[in-house]
């Protein structure tokens, strides 16, 4: 028994000094992309890759458009042969276009994706050093809903500074 309450009680004292050497800290990961310079670039270039497949989405309904008409203007000069597949062909196009608009909402946000993870990267990079400098041992994004945060403990502004961003004023 006096084997167990002194186990206990060195497993207590250990923990005690375990969570005595632990700092942790958070970071606005969001609020620092928002305040990026870089940032302006990459909206720039996702609505202009947007703007690319907004242009090849008009081409193949302008080519739909023109098969449509086409089709009403000739159909009585048409086999059921030909109606058929001029059919075939339209249907075919309708569904390539239906295909290419859902697409391209997933081809937006992957573009989107990629032209921000390197800006992640900076912040990561700028937080390992803040954190390494500061001697934390574990960081939470602020999103993580913390229901209370020391101030002192963010580091989002010594990050900003890291990264050499401007510090907005309060």
């Amino acid at each position: 028994m006096k084997k167990l309450s002194i186990l206990s009680i060195i497993a207590i004292i250990f923990s005690i000094q375990l969570n005595a050497q632990s700092k942790v800290g958070t970071v606005d990961v969001e609020y620092i992309i928002s305040n990026m310079p870089e940032l302006e670039q990459v909206r720039t270039d996702v609505t202009s890759y947007n703007d690319g497949l907004e242009s090849q989405s008009k081409l193949k309904i302008n080519t739909f458009q023109t098969l449509v008409d086409s089709y009403q203007q000739n159909e009585s000069t048409y086999t059921e042969a030909i109606k058929k597949e001029k059919q075939s062909e339209i249907i075919a196009l309708e569904n390539d276009i239906k295909q290419f608009q859902q697409n391209s909402n997933k081809l937006i946000q992957l573009k989107q994706d990629e032209l921000i993870q390197p800006l992640y990267q900076i912040i990561g990079d700028a937080l390992n050093a803040v954190s390494k400098e500061e001697k934390f041992t574990q960081v939470f994004t602020i999103n993580n809903n913390i229901v209370y945060l020391d101030p002192k403990m963010d580091l989002t502004i010594k990050v900003m500074k890291k990264m050499g961003l401007p510090i907005p004023k309060e």
